[in-house]
Formats: C-alpha cells, structure tokens, sequence
C-alpha cells in the first residue's frame, strides 16, 4: 500500500498539472513516481531538471541505465529496478547486461569500473579511496565524466529513496531487488 498518493493527472491543478503535462507529452505516459513526485510541483521539477541535465551529458544513456539499475540493486528499489529494467531495453540493452548490472558488472571493463565506482558511492556513501577514483581514470573516464557517475548516482538515490519512502506502486513490469545485506 501507498504511502504517498499520486496525484491525477485529470485532476491536478496548477504547476502539477503543467508539469505532468510535460511528462506524458514526453513519455507517452505519466509514471506513478512522478505522480507521486507531484505533490510538491518543486520536487518533481527538480527532478526532471536534474534528469534532463545529465541526459544531455559526456555518459550515453546505456551507461546511465547501467547506473541507475546499480544503484537501484544495491538500494533493493523495485520500483527504480522495474523502470530502469524497462527504459534499458529501450536504450539497447540486453537483460544479460541488465541482470550483470545488478551486481556492478559488466563485459566491458570501462563500464564495469563505472559500476563498481557507483556501487562503491552507493556503498560507502562517497568515501572512496584515492586508488577507486584511480581506477576510473585508468580505465578511460575524465573528470567531467566522473562527475556525472557521482551526479547518475546521486539522481537514483534520491528516486530511490522517494520511492522507498512513498511505497510508490509499481507501473512497469516488476523486477524484484535480489534483497542482498550490502556490508
């Protein structure tokens, strides 16, 4: 059940209804987290402004579904999980590359540092070391694209802290979190 009620697209009034506009103009549809999110106008347009700034980034939108399904995994956010399972597919990914992804994991060691290094933020809450951050750049990424794995990270905690709190109802098809102790 619910903790927080989305908000009616039909019924919402003011800022809410313009900006939930937007949403299902954009995406064809309009998700309960953003439903959600629409109880305060400020909060959902701070996150697709924070959505909207990273998608015009250095990252391709696979590396950032990658993220996003890293962080959700590690945070056991079924409703992220299930989204970013969804919106993966879409950006080209496969599930075997999705599933890896759950587990930091990748074929690619570029996209495997990036993972380990959002996990890690995720993990140890951004105390890394200097070698972690070494590894990133050894692999290949600049500084501008290392901060934009911390930007991806922080983006999907926040979704998946709302969503926990929220208990938002799944509205994409349900990818369970392998519920694991992260230590």
């Amino acid at each position: 059940m619910t903790r927080l009620k989305a908000v009616d697209p039909i019924t919402a009034t003011g800022k809410a209804k313009e900006l939930l506009g937007v949403v299902n103009a954009a995406l064809g549809i309009t998700p309960n987290m953003m439903r959600t999110m629409a109880n305060s106008p400020a909060v959902l347009e701070a996150y697709l402004n924070f959505s909207g700034a990273l998608a015009k980034g250095k990252l391709d939108a696979k590396l950032r579904e990658l993220i996003a399904i890293t962080v959700a995994q590690t945070n056991s956010c079924e409703y992220c999980l299930s989204a970013h399972t969804l919106l993966g597919k879409h950006a080209g990914l496969n599930d075997i590359e999705m599933a890896i992804a759950g587990r930091a994991g990748s074929d690619n060691p570029k996209v495997e540092a990036a993972l380990a290094f959002a996990q890690q933020l995720v993990i140890r809450r951004a105390e890394l070391t200097e070698a972690e951050v070494a590894q990133v750049r050894k692999v290949g990424f600049d500084d501008g694209e290392i901060s934009e794995i911390v930007a991806n990270v922080a983006l999907n905690i926040f979704t998946n802290y709302f969503n926990h709190v929220a208990q938002t109802e799944v509205d994409f098809p349900r990818i369970a979190p392998l519920h694991r102790k992260i230590a």
